[in-house]
């Protein structure tokens, strides 16, 4: 008898859901309890979201808690594809019209005003 092992996998573009605007607060709360010097929210736009959601094979976003250059916290973010592999890189044609390896998007810069 052969074993298998059976591997489930994540859709990534199903991840996440909408919660109540109670739980929101509690949730934001109960971090900024814990957290009270950390910045407590990031801003970040529908047009770079987009732009990196349209790139081909991306499902979904994955964000990471960074500091900018000038020492502040931000966030840097990024696609996925469907194994949940953020995207660096994607095939493309370049000018010439051959095949090419095209650069992904990664966002920051999102914080325009300082929440704290």
């Amino acid at each position: 008898m052969n074993k298998e092992t059976i591997v489930k996998k994540l859709n990534y573009a199903a991840v996440g859901e909408a919660i109540s605007h109670q739980l929101a607060e509690k949730m934001v709360k109960d971090y900024n309890d814990l957290h009270p010097m950390e910045q407590y929210c990031f801003n970040v736009g529908k047009d770079i979201i987009n732009q990196i959601l349209a790139q081909p094979g991306c499902v979904g976003l994955r964000i990471y808690k960074a500091i900018n250059e000038v020492g502040q916290e931000t966030l840097v973010y990024g696609g996925i594809d469907t194994n949940g592999r953020t995207i660096f890189e994607y095939p493309g044609v370049g000018q010439d019209g051959k095949l090419a390896t095209v650069e992904a998007l990664i966002g920051d810069r999102g914080n325009p005003v300082n929440f704290w």
